[in-house]
């Protein structure tokens, strides 16, 4: 990858999963119950549809799928909740998620459990740092993560997903262009190394991916021989060299699927799970070990942001109508250019291979 001075990631403050999740209200069955009807009932009376992300909890995403809700990735919510005859989107996972859903749908009202649910890669990235950095390399074609704040998405040419992120590259690659990547320093590293495009990487990390150990994993693969290694392309490169897959949620969901071994070891959020065994059930899944000397847990593999999700901020934002996520227009229209662009790539590339 081309050596290049990019801007010192700033420091943020991380919370702890497991303290946030003590944090939440400890309901009793029959009090969950009365804590989900209520919302049920609330969500039909204000004519709202929940949208939640893998990676928020099981509870968060069972009452997206009782209610006609949807659960999927960042993108794939959106493009939900955009197409949804619902006048209000409640969105659970973190900001940027949020934002997403109001860039492609600025008429519709978005809320958010809490605003307080932030990304580990949109901090590493804010844009007083990125715009000039970007000025500083104006023959460089800016694509940038959907895990970026608005600002961002509006200084960028193209946003993409990790599923979409190597094809579209390779795609620009192809036509003689060099990029400008952000924020995620593995994935622009792993779709280098695959694509062989020249690219300038930001050099921010996921949380939750970049502790996945390889020691451990190694170990933990040597107890199961037979289980296939699922693994997210935000992970460290020598993390992505012990997969049998490596791949976006929905593509690591379908490789679970698909693939005929009974075990899998994951290296991505643990949220995923509950999906998984949806998709194949009957099969088991391994969180991938995240342990260090003097962890007290083998694997740690959820974000603190995601779990500040809960019923009871769910029912809290319902019943106040806080949490509204607004987007400045200017700022909106041109982050709606770099995500359409990626849309009309995605579209362009299905109609390739149902023609061929």
């Amino acid at each position: 990858m081309s050596t290049v001075t990019a801007p010192i990631i700033p420091e943020f403050k991380v919370p702890v999963t497991a303290q946030i999740e003590n944090l939440r209200p400890h309901y009793s069955p029959e009090e969950k119950e009365a804590v989900k009807d209520e919302i049920k009932k609330l969500l039909k009376e204000q004519d709202a549809v929940l949208v939640a992300h893998y990676y928020v909890d099981q509870e968060l995403q069972e009452l997206a799928e009782e209610t006609g809700g949807y659960v999927s990735d960042s993108l794939d919510m959106a493009k939900f909740g955009n197409e949804h005859p619902a006048k209000t989107l409640i969105v659970a996972g973190v900001r940027f998620m949020g934002e997403t859903a109001k860039i492609l749908t600025p008429e519709k009202r978005v809320l958010m459990p809490t605003l307080e649910a932030e990304c580990s890669l949109d901090l590493s990235c804010p844009i007083e740092d990125f715009a000039p950095f970007c000025d500083a390399h104006p023959d460089h074609t800016v694509v940038v993560y959907a895990n970026t704040s608005a600002d961002v998405k509006a200084r960028a040419d193209y946003v993409v997903t990790s599923g979409i992120a190597l094809d579209l590259v390779s795609w620009l690659g192809k036509q003689g262009k060099k990029v400008l990547w952000a924020p995620d320093k593995h994935l622009g590293n792993y779709i280098q190394k695959v694509s062989g495009v020249e690219m300038l990487c930001w050099q921010g990390a996921c949380i939750v991916h970049d502790e996945f150990k390889t020691r451990s994993l190694g170990e933990l693969i040597e107890k199961h021989p037979n289980a296939g290694v699922l693994v997210h392309p935000e992970s460290p490169e020598e993390i992505i060299a012990m997969a049998d897959v490596v791949g976006s949620t929905t593509q690591i969901i379908n490789a679970a699927r698909d693939m005929p071994n009974k075990e899998f070891i994951v290296a991505t959020d643990k949220g995923i799970f509950y999906k998984m065994q949806q998709e194949a059930p009957g099969k088991v899944f391994i969180p991938a070990p995240t342990h260090g000397d003097g962890a007290n847990c083998v694997s740690c593999a959820h974000c603190p942001w995601m779990a500040m999700n809960g019923l009871h901020n769910l029912l809290e934002v319902l019943k106040n109508g806080n949490n509204e996520i607004f987007v400045d227009e200017e700022v909106r229209v041109k982050a709606l250019r770099s995500t359409q662009r990626m849309l009309d790539f995605a579209t362009s590339q299905s109609m390739s291979k149902i023609s061929a």
